[in-house]
């Protein structure tokens, strides 16, 4: 009668859902139930006998002994977690009830399989990080470097690299490319731009072998074929707006479960890749002219005030020009305003030809333009640039089937020598302009044969 009861126990103790683990003092496994093999992938017969540590994480081992002793010297525990091994290699999130009998001399385990909420709180986690990165980051360059910590935090990978789709042109570029070891050239961006497309028209995941997208020797064929790139799409509103690729270490293959993590955090990131473009596109329309692209009255100001700090802080000269374009309204009133800005565009990159990279040109409004030149040696400097600026302008330019030379008027403007603030030195640059313009016999209107 009494084996009969044993028996219908442990019966009942193989219908539980959580494992039931007996361990002696040497921390080896003298019984588990049946409910160990869907948890961790192993039968009882293969772990009965072994010690428990050889199924622990190894980054887990050190806090699941330590954990051990506390139990053994007869401390109850509920609610220690660790994580295990599963026998097809993946990790399993474990919870523990656990008590020591010292009448058995047996330590009294039941193990919890919490890997569903772990994941789950991966991807509340995921979701929250990148979209305070989204929301955060000052530009898309910050907010690619935060998504590869995010992902990396979650996913062992080797490297991240960005694909995105400009909303004008349609071209596919790759703005980020990191590998662990921060180098910057992660693919071939040949290769990676054709598979990239590929998975944005399918709008489904590709695993690819090593050498597909490596950036050296991308078509030599690899001793291991083994998928170790993953490219997923990034769409937002049902649109595909780009591609996440992902290097695994070599010989790595991505889990199921980090596929499916990585599937929703990419998800995350084309809302917050769409959000951060928007936002980037807001800057600029409000730091930028739309017509010539160059910065406009706001932008400059900033841009002013930065180089007078630096000249200040340095001892050194910097230069303000002013320039008006002569006549610039007949060109409007006879050709029309649609030829009037497509001149207003060449002479934006005329000016721009004129100085160095360095050095700011911008547009304040209308035919008026501004020259911010840093690091000048004197007066003779600015004039001379003046001068390169009158001859580009006065050189033909095809506009609308019709040849037009421009005529300019240039006021100039050098720190300290002519004021030592922004609205001083913007003063002194307008009236030389103003003083040239009256000075000078009027500048024939830009010629209209």
């Amino acid at each position: 009668m009494q084996k009969q009861l044993e028996n219908r126990l442990l019966n009942c103790v193989d219908l539980l859902l959580d494992a039931l683990f007996l361990v002696d003092p040497s921390g080896h496994i003298l019984y588990v139930n049946l409910a160990c093999e869907r948890i961790f992938g192993y039968t009882p017969a293969e772990m009965i006998g072994r010690p428990m540590v050889d199924f622990i994480h190894p980054d887990d081992r050190a806090k699941s002994a330590e954990e051990s002793l506390h139990v053994m010297a007869g401390l109850p525990r509920v609610g220690f977690e660790n994580r295990y091994l599963h026998k097809n290699g993946h990790i399993v999130h474990i919870m523990w009830s656990a008590r020591w009998s010292a009448a058995d001399q047996l330590r009294i385990g039941v193990a919890r399989d919490v890997t569903s909420q772990k994941r789950a709180e991966e991807r509340q986690a995921a979701t929250y990080a990148v979209s305070e990165a989204a929301h955060q980051a000052p530009d898309l360059d910050s907010l690619f470097r935060q998504i590869h910590t995010i992902i990396t935090r979650r996913v062992p990978i080797a490297g991240l690299a960005v694909a995105t789709r400009d909303p004008k042109s349609g071209d596919l570029n790759f703005p980020y490319q990191r590998d662990h070891q921060e180098n910057a050239d992660l693919v071939d961006e040949t290769h990676a731009r054709h598979h990239c497309e590929e998975v944005m028209r399918s709008g489904h995941a590709r695993l690819l072998p090593e050498n597909a997208l490596a950036p050296v020797a991308a078509d030599t064929p690899s001793a291991d074929d083994s998928a170790s790139w993953l490219i997923l799409p990034l769409i937002a509103q049902q649109q595909a707006i780009g591609a996440l690729i992902l290097k695994a270490h070599p010989g790595a293959l991505h889990a199921d479960k980090d596929r499916e993590l990585l599937h929703f955090v990419s998800a995350q990131v084309a809302t917050a890749i769409e959000r951060g473009q928007l936002k980037a596109e807001l800057l600029r329309a409000a730091q930028y002219d739309e017509l010539t692209s160059l910065p406009n009255r706001r932008l400059f100001q900033d841009r002013l005030n930065t180089a007078l700090a630096r000249s200040k802080r340095k001892h050194s000269r910097m230069a303000l020009l002013y320039i008006d374009i002569d006549d610039f309204k007949h060109v409007n009133d006879s050709l029309g305003h649609a030829a009037g800005d497509l001149l207003l565009q060449h002479i934006a990159r005329s000016l721009e030809a004129c100085v160095r990279k360095a050095d700011t040109v911008a547009r304040l409004g209308g035919d008026e333009f501004v020259v911010i030149l840093e690091d000048v040696h004197g007066p003779e400097d600015a004039h001379a640039v003046a001068d390169k600026i009158r001859s580009a302008l006065r050189e033909d330019v095809a506009i609308d089937q019709r040849v037009l030379c421009t005529e300019a008027s240039i006021g100039v403007a050098i720190y300290p020598e002519d004021g030592t603030d922004a609205e001083a030195l913007l003063k002194h640059a307008d009236g030389g302009m103003y003083r040239e313009k009256a000075g000078e016999p009027a500048a024939p209107p830009p010629s209209i044969p």
